[in-house]
């Protein structure tokens, strides 16, 4: 989901010789199959994106992470607003060919959400493995979630990389899901106690609550 780094590249550019980067027409009929296969190909303990995302939302949408969003078309309510069930559609971008879809577990506040999704970040040197309750990030401009940066493991912190965000696709009918109204966590604690919250003077600082484990 990452990209390499440049030397990396350039070596792996150099290993391959010119017939072996054409693409096959094998290459070309697994496109558009679910990633469940090339997972399985990979090991037991291998997970893609797609099938935990199907797992954890509800969600019956198959084939690559890229085809999610033109498949909800018609078929799931979806917009720009994170909610809890709700899966981030990812576009594809720098060395993430076939897009990445994560399910939101926690709405933080208006720029940060917590996300449990597979193969994004190396567990232990080891792809294919699932993250639970990681940092997500609202870097847009307009604050629409087009744009996000994504907790990496390896570097126990947001990633740089402003990943483009298609939107988010809800498991409930198309239409009955009104577009930009969340609720945060804490939106329906009793009036006292978010009185209390303002009392106590603390600037709001979500992602360290979140390296800390304060969420």
């Amino acid at each position: 989901m990452k990209v390499y780094p440049i030397a990396i590249m350039l070596s792996l550019a150099a290993a391959a010789s010119s017939p072996a980067s054409a693409r096959s027409a094998i290459d070309d009929a697994l496109a558009g199959m679910d990633d469940d296969r090339s997972a399985a190909a990979k090991g037991p303990d291998y997970l893609e994106c797609v099938p935990y995302a199907r797992q954890l939302s509800g969600i019956q949408i198959y084939g690559d992470a890229h085809t999610w969003w033109k498949q909800a078309k018609g078929r799931y309510a979806t917009g720009r607003a994170p909610r809890i069930g709700a899966v981030m559609a990812m576009e594809p971008y720098a060395g993430s060919q076939l897009g990445h879809v994560a399910t939101v577990s926690k709405v933080v506040d208006s720029r940060t959400i917590l996300v449990s999704h597979a193969n994004w970040s190396p567990i232990e040197g080891q792809r294919g493995r699932i993250e639970k309750n990681v940092a997500v990030l609202d870097v847009s401009p307009l604050n629409d979630w087009s744009e996000v940066r994504v907790w990496y493991a390896p570097i126990h912190n947001l990633g740089n990389t402003h990943w483009p965000v298609t939107g988010f696709i809800y498991n409930a009918r198309p239409g009955t899901v009104q577009d930009g109204a969340f609720q945060t966590a804490d939106a329906a604690a009793a009036p006292r106690e978010r009185v209390k919250a303002r009392k106590k003077g603390r600037r709001s600082d979500p992602i360290g609550d979140i390296i800390a484990g304060n969420y």
